[in-house]
């Protein structure tokens, strides 16, 4: 099993470090704050107060052993710095570090962090999106250019196969997954709407109108799909 570390429990380390251990994955937390250690303490594997900004801090703990550090010191890109070389040093083997602008991309890079995330541009954009589209359910840059995307079925295509559709050839977009909501009946015999998710969906699978579809491409391919 992975052993995972977060470094700095604000709203984006708290969330990833709850995330992973609700999904049963050995999570120590490290944070300045006692109130919020107390509370993590309760839910991840340990929970560590701790001030990282103290160059000998970190030194002090056996962190070589952790496959993947979440770094999210809000504000304090100089700590960022310091705590993503110290866990490089340690042997961490990736290092994932939030970051604000493409200037502190660029110097996190150069020091040796495996994955920069910007978690308010990304949800600003899947917002954004979302208002412009409401039949877009949730969207992902992957990168610049390219990005994941749920969407519903357009009204154009639905009663046809995936091979009918034939989305690749007349788009460049690939469909990765169908989040199906199909009518069940429940233990007291009443009918609700149950979603599956369809992985890798064979080209005979019938779109119906309460499907979605995770499709996946180039932005610019995507907004083609979008105009259907």
């Amino acid at each position: 099993m992975k052993q995972y570390l977060v470094v700095g429990a604000g709203r984006f380390g708290s969330a990833v470090a709850v995330t992973l251990a609700r999904k049963g994955a050995q999570v120590m937390v490290l944070d300045k704050d006692e109130q919020t250690v107390q509370q993590l303490s309760e839910i991840v594997t340990e929970a560590i107060q701790i001030d990282v900004t103290d160059p000998g801090a970190l030194g002090r703990l056996d962190l070589g052993e952790m496959d993947v550090a979440v770094v999210g010191i809000a504000g304090d890109l100089e700590a960022a710095l310091l705590v993503t070389l110290q866990l490089k040093e340690m042997g961490v083997k990736t290092v994932v570090v939030k970051a604000k602008t493409r200037a502190e991309k660029k110097i996190l890079s150069r020091i040796g962090a495996d994955r920069i995330v910007f978690p308010e541009r990304d949800m600003g954009i899947r917002v954004a999106n979302s208002l412009v589209s409401p039949t877009i359910f949730d969207y992902i840059q992957v990168s610049p250019g390219f990005g994941i995307m749920e969407t519903k079925v357009p009204k154009s295509i639905r009663g046809q196969t995936l091979r009918e559709a034939d989305i690749r050839a007349r788009f460049g977009i690939d469909i990765v997954a169908i989040h199906r909501k199909a009518p069940q009946l429940d233990k007291n015999g009443q009918s609700e709407l149950k979603s599956t998710l369809l992985i890798a969906p064979e080209a005979t699978e019938v779109l119906g109108e309460n499907d979605n579809l995770v499709i996946i491409g180039e932005e610019s391919k995507i907004e083609k799909f979008k105009s259907l």
